[in-house]
């Protein structure tokens, strides 16, 4: 369902990498990965800013890995 592992490791995250980079606890990203857990909307908004990609390719919804046009005034208080 989710591409969030499938992603960071295209992008060559380790996920140490991804918590230090995105606030989220590395215990809670790997059951999120694992799909123990689901990513809260601040999750994944974060990994989709970090991994340069759309929330909607991270969870399945579309194909299309290109995100789209970023809010600047947004991602700069995500990261």
């Amino acid at each position: 369902m989710y591409r969030i592992k499938e992603t960071r490791k295209e992008r060559g995250f380790t996920q140490l990498q991804v918590q230090m980079k995105t606030g989220i606890d590395q215990s809670d990203y790997s059951k999120i990965e694992r799909g123990i857990r689901y990513p809260t909307i601040e999750q994944v908004t974060r990994l989709a800013v970090l991994f340069g990609t759309s929330i909607d390719y991270l969870v399945g919804i579309t194909d299309e890995k290109n995100p789209y046009p970023p809010n600047r005034d947004r991602e700069k208080h995500i990261l």
